[in-house]
């Protein structure tokens, strides 16, 4: 099916692996032209870009930190320059963390909190004068959120504060039209999973009995970003197989 992307511009955070990566080669793809932000590894940047060198749409990486103020404006001063302006935003980055709440240190807090929830805030709202009316901001969250994880209070806090900033965002701005959605992930399989005995166990509590692809995550956000959902905001599209 045609999503009808060609010529969306279309911000991704957390660009170059796993989720993000699949979701920038789907776009580029359908037409759209992406730039897509990394934190640190210039190399699968440049892999990114190789990668998407056929397709319809144009790539292009920039790199920053989703944390920081001052770096975030330099996306968005960025993607106005590449982009002219944006139709989509794909906050996708993030970090995972493990840790015991007895023994989570507020370093160890801080590390995911900042990443996974204030990165998302930042650059959205960095970037909300850039996003015109029938633009769509997907956040990508984690299932987890439903359902709590041991060891990983913080990044379980974080994904499920997501909900919360996609349902108050969507009713801020969809009197001009912006749609705000957010999609949660179950484990995805992007090659450097759990050990066997573990992902044996997380399949069996998965209804179609495997992980997800990157790039059946990537489906639902091209869903969220095309006009098939132009009705369709605040909601939470939960991407886990039946977990």
């Amino acid at each position: 099916m045609d999503l009808e992307l060609q010529g969306r511009r279309v911000l991704v955070t957390g660009g170059t692996g796993g989720v993000g990566r699949a979701t920038v080669l789907a776009f580029a793809r359908a037409g759209a032209d992406v730039v897509a932000a990394y934190h640190r590894d210039k190399a699968a940047a440049d892999e990114l870009v190789q990668a998407a060198a056929g397709a319809p749409g144009r790539v292009e990486a920039v790199r920053t930190d989703v944390t920081d103020e001052d770096a975030v404006a330099g996306l968005a001063a960025e993607c106005r320059r590449v982009l002219g302006g944006l139709d989509v935003l794909v906050n996708n980055a993030g970090v995972d963390g493990s840790a015991a709440a007895a023994g989570l240190t507020p370093q160890e807090w801080h590390r995911v909190v900042d990443v996974d929830l204030t990165g998302c805030f930042l650059v959205t709202r960095a970037l909300l004068d850039q996003l015109g009316d029938g633009a769509s901001v997907i956040n990508v969250g984690a299932s987890v959120a439903l359902r709590g994880r041991p060891g990983s209070a913080h990044y379980t806090a974080a994904k499920a504060a997501l909900i919360g900033l996609t349902r108050s965002l969507c009713k801020e701005t969809g009197r001009r039209g912006l749609r705000v959605n957010l999609v949660d992930p179950g484990v995805v399989d992007t090659g450097d999973g759990p050990p066997p005995p573990v992902r044996a166990r997380i399949e069996a509590m998965t209804a179609l009995g495997r992980l997800a692809r990157p790039d059946e995550v990537a489906g639902a956000v091209l869903f969220l970003a095309s006009d098939l959902s132009r009705y369709i905001t605040g909601a939470t599209l939960t991407v886990d197989g039946g977990m």
